[in-house]
C-alpha cells in the first residue's frame, strides 16, 4: 500500500519504492530499509521535480521528517 496515502486514511496500491534520502546524494543509505517507502506512481511524482530531477518541496519535507538513525540503534 502507498504509505503516503495511508497517512490520510486512503488505501492506494503502491507501485514503486521511493528513496527518502536520494540514492545519488546519499549512496550510503541507498539500501537502508528506513530510507525506503512504498508509494503510488502519483505520490512518487509529487515527491520529485521531474524537470530538474530533484526532490519537490513535498519530498524535502518527507526527508526532513525522516531522521537518519545513528550507530546507537536509534
Amino acid at each position: 500500500m502507498c504509505q503516503l496515502a495511508l497517512r490520510y486514511g486512503r488505501r492506494e496500491p503502491a507501485e514503486m519504492v521511493h528513496h527518502i534520502y536520494p540514492a545519488d546524494e546519499y549512496p550510503e543509505h541507498a539500501w537502508c530499509l528506513w530510507n525506503l517507502i512504498s508509494v503510488s506512481k502519483a505520490a512518487h511524482n509529487r515527491l520529485h521535480d521531474r524537470y530538474h530531477d530533484k526532490l519537490s518541496p513535498e519530498g524535502i519535507a518527507l526527508m526532513r521528517r525522516t531522521k537518519i538513525p545513528n550507530d546507537k540503534g536509534d
